[in-house]
């Protein structure tokens, strides 16, 4: 079996402990329709279905996301990133993350990421559904 680089090919966990690596993915413009052909290919895993994937970044993200089908796991890598988590009931919380630590974003939050410098994320979401929104 080849080996994969994890921030240019993620790897989707399916049904029946299935690891299977993904299409190269683009960081430009084709990127949404990238995770629509990702949600078709593995739509028959709903919600069971669980993406694995690693971003750098060197500045805030521009919009909000939120993934309504499940949690996402969010672990810092390297450098710092602050996670803002649209609460239910108004408000907002921050929470700064530093190499090796994580935070869950719930089931329907929307969240977004300031970044300090530059900071590396490891993602593992559960994807089907998936909504974005400008921030």
């Amino acid at each position: 079996m080849p080996k994969h680089l994890l921030e240019t090919n993620p790897i989707h966990l399916g049904k029946g402990a299935s690891a299977i690596p993904q299409p190269e993915f683009p960081r430009d413009e084709r990127a949404m329709q990238w995770y629509a052909d990702y949600s078709g290919r593995h739509e028959g895993d709903g919600a069971e279905g669980r993406l694995v994937s690693l971003f750098r970044f060197t500045e805030d993200w521009t919009g909000w996301e939120m993934h309504p089908a499940g949690d996402e796991v969010v672990v810092c890598i390297s450098g710092r990133m602050v996670l803002i988590q649209e609460l239910e009931e108004g408000g907002f919380a921050q929470i700064a993350l530093e190499p090796g630590e994580y935070a869950v974003n719930p089931a329907g939050t929307w969240h977004t990421a300031d970044i300090e410098g530059e900071a590396t994320g490891l993602f593992i979401t559960a994807g089907l559904g998936t909504q974005h929104r400008p921030r």
